[in-house]
C-alpha cells in the first residue's frame, strides 16, 4: 500500500506534502492563506518547540480546541516530535477533559482560548485545581505544561507564540531524528470513544494503519490534487483528522476549516472558496439544501460528498445529484476502533445502494455480523457487526479488560452495532445493539424505523426510543422534527406508520421538537431523549 511504503510515519507525510505540493495552497482560514511549504515550515517549528520542552517518543500530548490552524499546525508538530496525539471534544466539559487527561497521563495540552463563550482553561483550572501535582493543574501530577492556542495565557501556562519561540534554537536534525525514530508501529493518536455507555475508552491506532486507511479512503472517494475541501467534521472526531487534514496532505487539496457547523457560514465558504469537497453528517447537506437562500450562492464547484449514518435519506442523495449536481455522493461506515472506517460506498454505485447501506468492506479488511455466540448470520439477518483487518486498533490505552470484551481471541472487532449484510456484501447499519428494544417478542431497530419516518413528506429529523408499556414490554416513542410550515399532527404521523410499516414498529407516541440533541461528531444523543420520555 503507497501509504506505508512512501511515507511511513505521519511526519513522513507531512514533508513529503511539503517537498510534493509546495506552492499549492494548504489551508485557508479567514486571510490567512499558507502554501504547502509554508504548513511545512509551520510543523517543523512547532515540532521543534515540543522537543524544546521534553517531549520525547511516545509521550502523549492533547489538544482540546476547534478547527483552526493551530490545530493543524500543533498536533502534527506533536506527532512530528514523536508524540502520540491525544484529541479531546470542544463539548466535553472541564471534569470530561480532565478525566482523558488523567486516563492518558498527558505530558501537554494545547487548549484554545475562549470558544463558543466558554473559557476552556478556566473549565479546567476548576476541575484539575485540587492535588498534588507539579505542573500548572495540581491533580494532573503528568501534565507538565498547557499552551494556550492564543495571544494571552495565564502566568502558569504559555502563550502559543511564547512556546514556539523557545523551540528556535532546535537544530532541524533532532526533529528528523524523531522523525526516523518512528515506524509504521509506532502509536500515532489514542482517540477517546464518546462514553455514551460509560467512561471514554481510548482506541489506540498506529502510523501504518492511519496512512493505509485513508489512502484507501482517498482512492475510494476520488480525492485529488486541486479539490478545495470545507473541513466542517471537527478534528477531534477521526473523521475530521483523518479523512480531512491527513487525507488533503496525502492528495494537496486545500483545506478551508470550520470551527462551527453554520449554515450561512458554510454557503458563504462553499461560494467565496470554490469548495469542492464537503464530507459530514446527514443533517448538514439537508440543511445546506433547504435553506432559503441557497440559490442566491454559486455550489457549482461542488462535486464530492460523503456521508454516513444509519439513516440516510434516499431523497437526500437524490437531491445532491439532481439540485446541486454534485459527481459523487457516497456514504461509509467507521468506528474509532476500526480506525474511523470499516466500510464505504464505490463510484458509480446506485443511490439506492447509497442511501440504504454503507457500502462494502474497505480493501485488507473482513466484516461479518454475527449471533451472540460470534456464529456468522445468513444475509439478510440482523446481528452484530464484527470487523477484523489492518484498521482495527491495537486495543484501549492501558485497558486490557475492555480490550479483551471488544477483541476476540482471533482477531474479530466487535462494533456494537447492529446491521444487515445483502448479497452483494453491503452492509445496512439497524442500530445499536443497546438502542433496540423488544415489543411483544419482536425485536424493534429504532434506526429501521427512523429510515421508514424519514420517508414522510413532512418530516424533517427523527430519532426514535424504546419506551416501557404494561402490554408489549416496550414500544417506540419518536421525537420528530417537523418541516418548516407542516400542519402534521401526531395522530397523523402514528396513522401514516400504520399504512407504511409492521405493527410492532409503529410508534405509540410522537413529540415534537425544534431540532433533536447531537453531540459535536453529530450523532443524536438518545440519553438527553430517554430522560424526557
Amino acid at each position: 500500500m503507497r501509504g506505508d511504503v512512501e511515507w511511513g510515519s505521519i511526519p513522513g507525510l507531512v514533508r513529503s506534502a511539503a517537498e510534493r505540493y509546495g506552492p499549492t495552497e494548504a489551508v485557508v482560514e479567514g486571510r490567512t492563506r499558507l502554501t504547502y511549504a509554508e504548513l511545512g515550515a509551520r510543523v517543523e517549528r512547532a515540532a521543534a518547540a515540543c522537543v524544546a520542552n521534553g517531549v520525547r517518543t511516545g509521550d502523549r500530548v492533547a489538544i482540546w480546541a476547534p478547527n483552526t490552524l493551530d490545530w493543524i499546525v500543533s498536533a502534527l508538530g506533536a506527532v512530528s516530535a514523536g508524540a502520540v496525539l491525544v484529541p479531546l471534544n470542544t463539548r466535553f466539559k472541564g471534569t470530561e477533559a480532565a478525566y482523558v487527561l488523567e486516563r492518558s497521563r498527558a505530558k501537554l495540552l494545547f487548549v484554545t482560548g475562549t470558544f463558543l463563550g466558554t473559557s476552556y482553561v478556566a473549565s479546567l483550572r476548576r476541575a484539575a485545581r485540587q492535588g498534588h501535582g507539579p505542573g500548572p493543574l495540581p491533580a494532573l501530577p503528568h501534565l507538565e505544561q498547557v499552551v494556550v492556542l492564543a495571544d494571552d495565557a495565564p502566568a502558569d501556562f504559555r502563550t502559543w507564540k511564547d512556546f514556539l519561540a523557545s523551540g528556535d534554537a532546535v537544530a532541524a536534525g533532532r526533529v528528523r531524528d524523531r522523525e526516523r525514530s518512528l515506524s509504521g508501529n509506532s502509536p500515532s493518536d489514542i482517540v477517546y470513544t464518546s462514553g455514551t455507555t460509560g467512561r471514554p475508552k481510548g482506541a489506540v491506532i498506529t502510523h501504518a494503519q492511519t496512512l493505509r486507511a485513508y489512502e484507501v479512503w482517498s482512492d475510494l472517494a476520488g480525492l485529488r490534487h486541486g479539490d478545495r475541501y470545507l473541513i466542517v467534521n471537527p478534528f477531534f472526531h477521526t473523521f475530521g483528522y483523518k479523512a480531512g487534514v491527513l487525507a488533503c496532505l496525502m492528495r494537496g487539496a486545500t483545506m478551508i476549516p470550520q470551527p462551527v457547523f453554520n449554515v450561512d457560514t458554510a454557503l458563504a465558504n462553499i461560494a467565496s472558496e470554490r469548495i469542492s469537497v464537503l464530507p459530514g453528517p446527514p443533517t448538514l447537506h439537508q440543511s445546506l439544501l433547504d435553506h432559503p437562500s441557497r440559490d442566491d450562492h454559486d455550489l457549482s464547484a461542488l462535486r464530492l460528498v460523503v456521508t454516513g449514518a444509519a439513516v440516510v435519506p434516499l431523497q437526500l442523495v437524490e437531491r445532491l445529484r439532481s439540485e446541486l449536481r454534485v459527481d459523487t455522493v457516497l456514504t461509509a461506515y467507521g468506528l474509532s476502533e476500526a480506525s474511523g472506517i470499516v466500510t464505504m460506498c464505490r463510484r458509480g454505485d446506485e443511490a439506492q445502494a447509497i442511501a440504504s447501506t454503507s457500502g462494502r468492506a474497505i480493501p485488507g479488511t473482513e466484516v461479518r455480523v454475527a449471533a451472540p455466540s460470534g456464529a456468522p448470520r445468513p444475509v439478510g439477518v440482523p446481528g452484530e457487526v464484527l470487523v477484523r483487518g489492518f484498521n482495527v486498533m491495537r486495543g484501549y490505552f492501558e485497558d486490557p479488560a475492555e480490550t479483551a470484551r471488544a477483541l476476540t481471541p482471533d482477531g474479530w472487532l466487535r462494533t456494537g452495532d447492529v446491521g444487515v449484510l445483502d448479497e452483494a456484501g453491503n452492509l445496512r447499519i439497524t442500530d445499536r445493539i443497546k438502542d433496540m428494544f423488544i415489543v411483544g417478542g419482536f425485536n424493534a431497530y429504532p434506526a429501521e424505523i427512523e429510515q421508514l419516518l424519514m420517508l414522510h413528506p413532512d418530516v424533517a429529523d427523527v430519532a426514535v426510543i424504546g419506551v416501557p408499556d404494561p402490554r408489549l414490554g416496550e414500544v417506540g416513542k419518536a421525537f420528530v422534527v417537523r418541516r418548516p410550515g407542516s400542519p402534521t399532527t401526531a395522530d397523523d404521523l402514528i396513522a401514516w406508520s400504520r399504512r407504511e410499516m409492521a405493527n410492532y414498529k409503529v410508534p405509540r407516541s410522537v413529540e415534537f421538537l425544534r431540532e433533536l440533541p447531537r453531540n459535536a461528531s453529530g450523532k443524536v444523543v438518545k440519553g438527553k431523549l430517554r430522560g424526557g420520555a
